[in-house]
């Protein structure tokens, strides 16, 4: 099956470096936009494949592969170790802001963690976010406010 002159394809490449889950969880939402069928997504995802990772699938027997969900597992099997560990709600306890870090800059970077972790605790939240806040003025009035509270 040929791919639509229109395609462009997916913008990412897979070295075997990052997290095979995120890779395919970014090919899949670039893919959305161009749609297709089974066969132009398991060949899109090939194109994105290099270095051993192509090698890899390259030393599949021809015709083993024969959806783009088998495919993708195969992929995830074979990439596992890549996989990101599991953030546990209390990680962010160990978030800190960085010396010379502006508390915008803290505040955004916290708040990325709190997508990534979904904790449901807003108290436990509100304690990290003091605990990682480097000392000075701000960070001991927060503490007086959230110790009275």
């Amino acid at each position: 099956m040929n791919l639509p002159t229109t395609c462009l394809g997916p913008k990412l490449s897979f070295t075997r470096v990052v997290d095979s889950e995120a890779h395919l969880t970014t090919f899949q939402t670039q893919m959305m936009l161009t749609g297709g069928f089974d066969a132009v997504y398991c060949k899109m995802l090939m194109s994105t494949l290099s270095g051993a990772a192509l090698e890899w699938f390259i030393s599949l027997p021809d015709e083993h592969i024969t959806s783009f969900d088998q495919f993708a597992t195969l992929f995830r099997e074979q990439y596992l170790v890549n996989k990101a560990p599991v953030r546990l709600s209390y990680d962010v306890f160990d978030f800190m802001q960085y010396q010379g870090e502006s508390m915008k800059d803290y505040l955004n970077r916290f708040a990325i963690q709190l997508v990534r972790l979904k904790p449901t605790d807003e108290a436990m939240i509100v304690h990290a976010f003091v605990k990682g806040m480097l000392p000075g003025p701000f960070s001991e009035s927060l503490l007086r406010v959230y110790l009275i509270a």
